[in-house]
């Protein structure tokens, strides 16, 4: 049994420490809005936070998130910076097929939290490790200004 702490709750995961976090919430904790993606840490479709920050769970084991503080889609929202975010992406219509978007979200919602008024360049780093294969990166980038105008 792994103990971990995701979306402020505690939660134990009967599973192998080497299971990949996204899979334990996924199928153990049925937090689906988390998706597969790719399995390498390339797309950033499974990106949700571990204490703040911006991880790729497909490859980070539970083992690793013991003990941790884990924040998924499902939980984003519970600040001001989840929720502008979020209404963002509404606003702009930001989704298209939507598959990426929880990673997008939350890799969105790390930015801002560590850069109040990111530039276009700064969010494109930010934002280069997810992939939207319908090409709603010019929506995205609009969002995160919003977002960021938003929480000013």
């Amino acid at each position: 049994m792994t103990s971990l702490t995701v979306n402020g709750k505690a939660m134990t995961v009967d599973a192998d420490p080497s299971t990949p976090l996204l899979w334990a919430l996924r199928d153990h904790l049925q937090l689906t809005g988390t998706k597969f993606g790719c399995g390498v840490s390339v797309c950033g479709a499974c990106v949700v936070h571990l204490n703040g920050q911006p991880i790729r769970s497909c490859t980070t084991p539970i083992s690793a998130a013991a003990g941790q503080k884990i924040t998924t889609i499902e939980g984003v929202a519970a600040d001001r910076v989840g929720k502008a975010v979020q209404a963002a992406w509404v606003k702009h219509d930001v989704a298209q097929c939507g598959y990426c978007q929880s990673g997008q979200i939350m890799s969105a919602a790390a930015l801002l939290r560590a850069n109040k008024k990111p530039s276009d360049a700064e969010i494109d780093g930010a934002m280069a490790g997810n992939i939207c294969r319908c090409g709603t990166y010019t929506r995205i980038r609009a969002a995160i200004h919003d977002a960021a105008k938003a929480l000013a």
